[in-house]
């Protein structure tokens, strides 16, 4: 007799799955992709090859789905086996419980993969960080929060490339960029932006006193080419530089930094990988259009603002997520409540807890950009 709590649990795997799949409509889905695949083989489908692009990407996207949809009810099979082997059987209820989990973890998986359905979700990200006042406390709490992204793409298998890094005058930064490129990159972090709130004893205190510091992390996906985007180039005033690093990793061995300054939005923009000048100019181009449609889309917001009335702001006074060092351990997300008392797990990037939760909170259309 499989035991109750056992039992539960199963049904509100069941249940979540069941309500994930009244929102997909499979049967609609299936219409959708055949209707795709038939307009893929039409003999004049590469001519226009960003619209090809674009049905290919959806294609793509809707099969995977299917596919996941149709893995995850194949296991639920498996499972219903599992149990009634294991009635026979009791030394079944070991794979029994593994099939659990594993189900468990599709199921949710699935159900971001649903969420992630935004126009740039499936792109690479930039991910910015600035500290805020404070001096080199602020600036090292700026560099701890680099290296827990850098770990959470890491963990995640993207690769994660620095473009820009401003080191502090005694410690930390004064900035950074991350390049993070993989599936869904932006997608994922996209509700990270915003500011993040330190309170430690700090180390660089002689009085052992307790600080609170802050830094602003800002997400922007990977704008391609395609996009809509003029840059007028008479509206540019490029500068090149000697590149500086903070040794270790992050050292820079050659003298082509790039900065690109656009004299009509005042927004300056550097690169200074250890790569040639063109390439950096390259990189330090895409951050500006990235840079330039946020901006187009922070003014859409505004106008929405004003007909929905009163949205919360990213601001430095509503900070989206506190790490607590001491007197006691904690992170907590201010939006969605996630806790945990781990710290040390988080600032080695096991940040996904905050951001599932982040993604199932907004998900409805609230904010899809």
């Amino acid at each position: 007799m499989l035991a109750y709590e056992l039992k539960q649990r199963i049904d509100e795997i069941k249940k979540k799955y069941d309500d994930i799949i009244q929102v997909f409509h499979p049967e609609k889905k299936e219409i959708e992709l055949k209707e795709l695949e038939q307009i893929m083989g039409q003999a004049d489908f590469w001519n226009d090859q960003k619209r090809a692009k674009e049905v290919s990407q959806k294609a793509q996207r809707i099969r995977k789905v299917i596919e996941d949809m149709k893995e995850i009810e194949k296991k639920f099979g498996d499972l219903e086996v599992g149990i009634e082997l294991s009635e026979e059987d009791p030394s079944m209820m070991e794979m029994v419980n593994d099939l659990i989990v594993d189900i468990e973890k599709r199921v949710r998986n699935f159900e971001l993969e649903l969420i992630l359905n935004g126009k740039f979700d499936a792109n690479n990200a930039y991910l910015t960080i600035h500290p805020g006042a404070g001096g080199t406390e602020s600036q090292d709490w700026a560099s701890m929060l680099l290296r827990m992204y850098t770990r959470w793409a890491e963990r995640k298998g993207f690769s994660v490339e620095l473009v820009d890094y401003q080191p502090g005058d005694e410690a930390g930064i004064k900035s950074a960029t991350l390049y993070i490129k993989g599936e869904f990159a932006y997608g994922y972090l996209k509700y990270e932006k915003g500011v993040h709130r330190l309170v430690r004893i700090s180390p660089f205190d002689a009085n052992k006193r307790r600080h609170t510091s802050f830094a602003s992390v800002n997400v922007m996906p990977e704008i391609e080419d395609e996009i809509d985007i003029e840059i007028n180039p008479d509206d540019l005033r490029i500068d090149t530089y000697r590149a500086s690093g903070a040794g270790g990793q992050y050292v820079n061995k050659t003298e082509s930094a790039v900065r690109i300054t656009h004299i009509p939005t005042g927004i300056v923009v550097t690169c200074q990988t250890e790569r040639s000048q063109l390439q950096n100019k390259e990189t330090a181009m895409k951050v500006l259009k990235a840079r330039l449609y946020q901006l187009e889309l922070e003014k859409r917001q505004k106008e929405i603002k004003a007909i929905q009335g009163e949205l919360k702001d990213i601001s430095w006074g509503n900070q989206i997520r506190s790490y607590v060092f001491q007197p006691y351990t904690m992170v907590k997300d201010h939006r969605t409540n996630v806790e945990t008392g781990n710290i040390d797990a988080v600032m080695d990037g096991d940040i996904d807890m905050f951001i599932e939760a982040e993604l199932i909170h907004f998900a409805g259309g609230k904010n899809n950009s």
